[in-house]
């Protein structure tokens, strides 16, 4: 189980920071035990480590007052959104406060004509799509769960449609935020592109609040598509999903989405969501475009599938049939946990090159058997994305050892053909001792640039770097 180093915690600047805090935003502010804990990490198996304090601003202004009073007494802050981060991204190891930004949701300007859109960070992409829906525009990058987009920034998030839409770092055209010091910028203005100078956004984008808090976002936006068609295929083994889903995307067929569910998911699916899909290794599929369009690219996917031995396939175009399918690939998490009642669902994910995909999820399936694992594995495969969720008893030291071996051994094994050890979680807390194996050298010029923007190390501290 990983542990949550503790690290050195200034009792006297933290006691100052909340009395001043305090008289500046009265209410804003919270100490109590339960709201601290709640901001802690509590959705891995990471040790929850709580700040001292919570405060919820409402501005960039307050955002920035904030970080200049922690400067001034050299207190960590950290940056929340909705806490649905998985590697111990929200934890407060040197105690601290952390800085709410649910609060500041509001949607600033629409420029329709333009494709882009400027939110506040407690925007969520749900919430974004609702408001846009009657513009014919849509904001494509979808994790699963309906995470703040300021928080899908600082992650570096992606999701079911990043196969054809990129994941954040390709959707976000600029940002506004605070930095360590508590000076605010803008990395970049509205145009879709610029050669002006560093690419902060894109240094931003994934820094998981060690950099900078982000206050305010410029995205790229899409026109919804004139029809979309959603497909599913059954397959004999994860092996030959997997080499379809190489084949269509070495085809040039423009998918949208194209998701793994094994055999194991596909039982708790069914059970969860009411649906009756064949048990076998189950690949779902969207296609967007005209209407002409989405049948030629699921007919073409189903010629593929079929020389992998694919069967029972079909397809729809009916939006409520489409809403159910995907809505029970993005309740999975819950569904899985059904498959062992009591069980905590700890989920990691690793992505690889598309060649290597079939291989490495062959290997971690025969490696979780041969420990005597439970884990289901649904992947956004065609980026070579996937996940595993261990369901573990976790009073039981021998799973919780096994699991944490089994996490050890996927990260090293992707990471030893060329892939990555996080191809969205991020780093956090939970995969630092990977990121140097992955990136070596690469790692010291990191710590620098961290030095020379946060040379106090205030900002969301013992994160992704092992300083």
């Amino acid at each position: 189980m990983v542990q949550a180093t503790a690290l050195p915690r200034n009792e006297t600047g933290i006691n100052a920071v909340i009395d001043v805090l305090k008289q500046r935003f009265g209410e804003q502010l919270q100490t109590g035990q339960a709201i601290r804990e709640q901001h802690g990490h509590t959705t891995t198996w990471i040790t929850n480590q709580p700040p001292d304090a919570v405060v919820f601003p409402t501005s960039t202004d307050e955002v920035a007052d904030i970080v200049r009073t922690c400067a001034d007494y050299g207190v960590p802050v950290i940056p929340y959104g909705t806490g649905t981060s998985l590697e111990g991204h929200v934890n407060a190891p040197a105690g601290g406060i952390c800085v709410d930004m649910m609060r500041m949701d509001k949607i600033l300007a629409v420029h329709a004509e333009d494709l882009d859109v400027v939110v506040q960070p407690g925007v969520t992409r749900e919430q974004l799509n609702t408001y846009l829906r009657d513009q014919g525009l849509f904001f494509p990058i979808d994790p699963g769960a309906n995470a703040s987009l300021g928080g899908m920034a600082a992650t570096r998030a992606s999701g079911t449609n990043a196969v054809r839409y990129g994941t954040m770092k390709d959707n976000v055209l600029a940002l506004e935020a605070v930095m360590a010091d508590g000076g605010v910028i803008r990395t970049a203005q509205r145009a879709k592109k610029s050669s002006a100078g560093y690419d902060m956004t894109r240094l931003l984008v994934g820094s998981e609040g060690t950099l900078g808090l982000i206050t305010e976002l410029t995205l790229r936006l899409q026109g919804i598509p004139e029809a979309i068609r959603s497909a599913r295929c059954a397959f004999r083994s994860v092996d030959d999903a997997c080499r379809a889903v190489m084949m269509t995307i070495q085809y040039g067929i423009p998918v949208s989405r194209i998701e793994l569910l094994d055999e194991m998911s596909v039982r708790a699916a069914n059970a969860y969501s009411g649906l009756d899909l064949p048990e076998m290794p189950l690949l779902l599929l969207e296609f967007h475009g005209s209407d002409a369009g989405v049948v030629e690219q699921a007919d073409t996917f189903a010629q593929i599938a079929e020389e992998f031995g694919g069967f029972d396939i079909a397809a729809t175009s009916t939006a409520e049939e489409r809403s159910k399918l995907w809505q029970a690939r993005h309740d999975m998490y819950w569904a899985s946990l059904q498959l062992r009642p009591g069980a905590k669902g700890i989920s990691t994910d690793v992505c690889v090159p598309i060649s290597k995909l079939a291989e490495c999820v062959s290997a971690a399936r025969s490696k979780a058997e041969e420990m005597n694992l439970l884990a289901p594995m649904v992947g956004h495969v065609g980026d070579g994305n996937f996940h595993a969720l261990l369901l573990i008893n976790m009073d039981s030291a021998e799973e919780r050892e096994a699991a944490d071996a089994y996490v050890g051994w996927l990260n090293e094994l992707a990471i030893s053909i060329e892939g990555t050890c996080t191809g969205e979680h991020g780093i956090g807390q939970g995969k630092r001792p990977y990121l140097q194996q992955e990136l070596g050298e690469t790692t010291r010029y990191m710590a620098a640039i961290k030095a020379a923007l946060d040379p106090e190390n205030i900002l969301n501290p013992g994160k992704i770097l092992e300083i």
